[in-house]
């Protein structure tokens, strides 16, 4: 089963995106933020998060916006989505231990499968 875990925005400068998006939404920063990267929860309650990425590129090929798709069984969902018209995208950023593999839809929107496991 898959889940939308995380929408994932990028922007320019961090702080003042995160001032926006907590005024715009009622959100407030988690407390693992940085000046490259925040994640912003709903101040009350249960909700969808929304994560700030300082992002330099164009939209593409890395899209400044994308879903983050949880997996309990990654590796299975990885195929399945390849299976119905998914493309495995050869991803230039990488971490060392990676949790999300990158994919993109029959269009070329890019998303990651998260391992919700790890």
């Amino acid at each position: 089963m898959l889940t939308i875990g995380t929408t994932v925005l990028g922007v320019n400068d961090v702080a003042r995106a995160t001032a926006f998006w907590c005024d715009a939404l009622g959100y407030v920063p988690r407390e693992d933020g940085d000046e490259t990267w925040v994640v912003l929860v709903p101040q009350k309650g249960d909700g969808a998060r929304l994560a700030l990425m300082l992002s330099e590129t164009a939209v593409q090929p890395h899209p400044r916006l994308h879903l983050d798709l949880y997996a309990d069984d990654q590796a299975a969902e990885v195929e399945r989505l390849v299976g119905l018209g998914a493309a495995r995208v050869d991803w230039d950023s990488y971490p060392d231990d990676p949790d999300f593999i990158v994919l993109e839809d029959p269009d070329g929107n890019r998303f990651c499968v998260v391992d919700a496991a790890a």
